[in-house]
């Protein structure tokens, strides 16, 4: 990674300016899964060890600009405040002459969690003046939101044009873990690639393809796979407009793609469904595929077998329901066994192994679904592109 970090800079009895994700899931005013707080606290605790005063942001949610008392930063400053074991000053708003007044008064070592910046507007615009504002409240920037890398917003990348601006450890992390993924992976290379939609996945799949020995694909993608190798899939969810490329993706591969061999099909879209296992050319119409097959985890097991790096992003099923989630947590349990660099993509892959108990058997959990994707994709992150080079 040729981006500074936290420990490339001065921070010492600083005000700094941190970007946090700490767009986390709420129920009755409280924070149901601390995971991505917990992930910040390495720089946290650094930057407040180097005597540094802490301006923290974050959006949480989708308020479309206006302010939704459900998705203020309360629940999240109250348990950040557990977790630091000190008092986090929680403000009412992430700009304007309250808070400018609050950070001129902060000491070495107090901690300021500011209102969610989706409130405004021009947060998702990158207004200049609100990334200005937001920069006019301290005198260093850092980036520690992997998860919201890939968005040019006025927290995100605005504010970094107006002050020397560099990566948390959880974003070096992201970044060194990914990258050695993406730019000097150890072969043999497999990739998995799950979830519902091909098209959100396409530039993803030609870059992986240039990369890997094999890409496993599973979920509703492979649908239109089977489609595209003039399958009937019955009821099963396909991406009519999607076919052709699937089908130039299948003719370019050479094998390297590797598709389930069997699926689980269902009567309904129902977790007390009626289900059963047939080969992806025998789904009937009425039913629909919803997960991979047993056939197909063995399958995919050969397709591991020696690999030295392994990236998966995507459930292979609908794994929100028990019955259809089997072969998501098979393969989950798969790449725990392995001893190989295992990076897995964010989103409900992360969500999976998590559920299954696994994160401790994979090299790296990322924090950024939407990030992690187009980091895969070969894209240059907006966030992270305007940190300053080492």
């Amino acid at each position: 990674m040729n981006k500074k970090t936290i420990r490339d800079i001065d921070v010492k009895g600083k005000r700094v300016l941190a970007r946090m994700d700490f767009n986390v899931p709420l129920k009755d005013g409280q924070v149901t899964d601390d995971t991505r707080i917990r992930a910040a606290l390495p720089t946290l605790n650094y930057l407040l060890e180097q005597d540094a005063a802490l301006i923290l942001c974050s959006h949480l949610g989708r308020p479309k600009g206006k302010v939704v008392p459900e998705l203020r930063m309360d629940p999240v400053a109250a348990r950040l405040s557990e977790l630091l074991g000190r008092p986090v000053n929680k403000l009412d708003d992430c700009v304007g002459p309250e808070v400018e007044a609050a950070a001129r008064a902060m000491q070495p070592g107090d901690v300021i969690l500011l209102e969610n910046t989706r409130f405004h507007a021009e947060e998702r615009a990158n207004d200049p003046a609100l990334a200005q504002q937001l920069a006019g409240l301290a005198e260093i920037f850092v980036n520690d939101a992997f998860g919201s890398a890939h968005r040019a917003h006025a927290s995100t990348e605005g504010v970094a044009h107006h002050l020397p601006a560099v990566a948390g450890l959880l974003m070096e992390k992201e970044l060194e873990f990914l990258g050695r993924a993406t730019e000097n992976p150890e072969h043999p290379y497999v990739a998995i690639l799950g979830g519902a939609k091909v098209s959100g996945k396409i530039n993803v799949i030609e870059n992986l393809m240039k990369q890997c020995d094999r890409l496993l694909i599973g979920g509703g993608m492979a649908n239109t796979f089977f489609k595209a190798m003039g399958f009937e899939v019955g009821d099963s969810l396909v991406e009519e407009d999607a076919i052709a490329t699937a089908q130039s993706l299948v003719d370019a591969s050479g094998g390297q793609l590797v598709l389930p061999v069997d699926v689980v099909i269902a009567d309904r879209f129902d977790n007390d469904a009626n289900t059963k296992v047939v080969a992806p050319n025998e789904v009937s119409a009425g039913w629909r595929i919803l997960d991979i097959g047993p056939k197909t985890v063995t399958t995919f097991e050969s397709a591991l077998g020696g690999a030295q790096t392994v990236v998966w992003n995507g459930p292979l099923g609908v794994f929100e329901m028990p019955t259809f989630a089997k072969g998501t947590f098979a393969v989950a349990e798969l790449l725990a066994k392995l001893d190989t660099v295992t990076v897995i993509g964010g989103g409900d892959s992360a969500a999976a192994v998590r559920q299954a108990g696994l994160v401790d058997k994979m090299t790296h959990v990322s924090t950024g679904g939407g990030a992690s994707l187009e980091f895969l994709e070969g894209k240059v992150l907006p966030g992270v592109a305007v940190l300053m080079d080492k």
